[in-house]
């Protein structure tokens, strides 16, 4: 995850015999920075330990989504070859912080 000042952060998933407890490696890395004081991004890249393309969870998307609709995504795989989207195009009609009521 790249904050707009060019910091990274890393995140992992974090597996729970719950399953609702577990977190995503998207939403680690975002818990990092934003509790480093950062609430600005730019990008992050999304990865697995197998040749495919993921892409982020419902769960994550949303998550993403409260800190700006613009944010690039890239996907990539262990040969380093990437798809590219942005947040808008993977949660289309998107509830977020610019929709609550005085905004």
């Amino acid at each position: 995850l790249r904050t707009v000042d060019g910091k990274t952060y890393q995140g992992c998933n974090v597996e729970n015999a719950s399953y609702g407890g577990a977190i995503c490696a998207e939403r680690t890395a975002f818990v990092k920075a934003v509790s480093e004081g950062h609430l600005r991004f730019v990008a992050i890249a999304v990865s697995c330990d197998f040749n495919h393309f993921i892409t982020p969870c419902g769960i994550c998307r949303q998550f993403m989504n409260e800190f700006g609709k613009n944010l690039e995504i890239f996907f990539v795989n262990d040969d380093r070859t990437y798809k590219h989207a942005v947040l808008a195009d993977l949660l289309p009609y998107a509830f977020g912080p610019e929709d609550m009521p005085g905004k």
